[in-house]
C-alpha cells in the first residue's frame, strides 16, 4: 500500500500536535483565570501553541497545492485553525475523503 506524500503526513503530524498545544493552552488558561494558580502553563503553551498555529497555516498550504484541495476547502481548513481542536476535525475529515487507491 502506497504511503502518504510527504507534505501530507506532515499536515497529519501538524494538526494534531497544534491540537495538542491548544489543549495545553487551555489547561494553562484554566490555571491562570479560573484557579487562580499561576501563569506558568500560559507561559509554556502560548508560545509553543503559536508556533504550531503558524506551522499549520504553512503545512495547510502545502498539504492543499498537493491534494489540490478547493479554495473552499481551503478557506474551511485556514477558518478550523482558530477554534479549539477544529484542525483535528479538519484533519479526519480531509482524510477520510481520500480514496483507498490514493492513500
Amino acid at each position: 500500500m502506497p504511503t502518504l506524500p510527504l507534505t501530507l503526513r506532515l499536515f497529519r503530524y501538524v494538526a494534531f500536535a497544534e491540537a495538542c498545544s491548544w489543549t495545553g493552552l487551555l489547561i494553562g488558561m484554566y490555571f491562570k483565570h479560573v484557579a487562580a494558580t499561576g501563569d506558568l502553563g500560559v507561559k509554556i503553551f502560548g508560545p509553543v501553541h503559536g508556533a504550531l498555529f503558524a506551522l499549520y497555516l504553512v503545512a495547510l498550504l502545502l498539504a492543499a497545492r498537493q491534494a489540490r484541495w478547493s479554495l473552499g476547502t481551503l478557506v474551511t481548513g485556514l477558518v478550523c485553525a482558530v477554534p479549539p481542536l477544529a484542525t483535528l476535525w479538519f484533519e479526519r475529515r480531509m482524510f477520510s475523503r481520500r480514496e483507498p487507491a490514493t492513500v
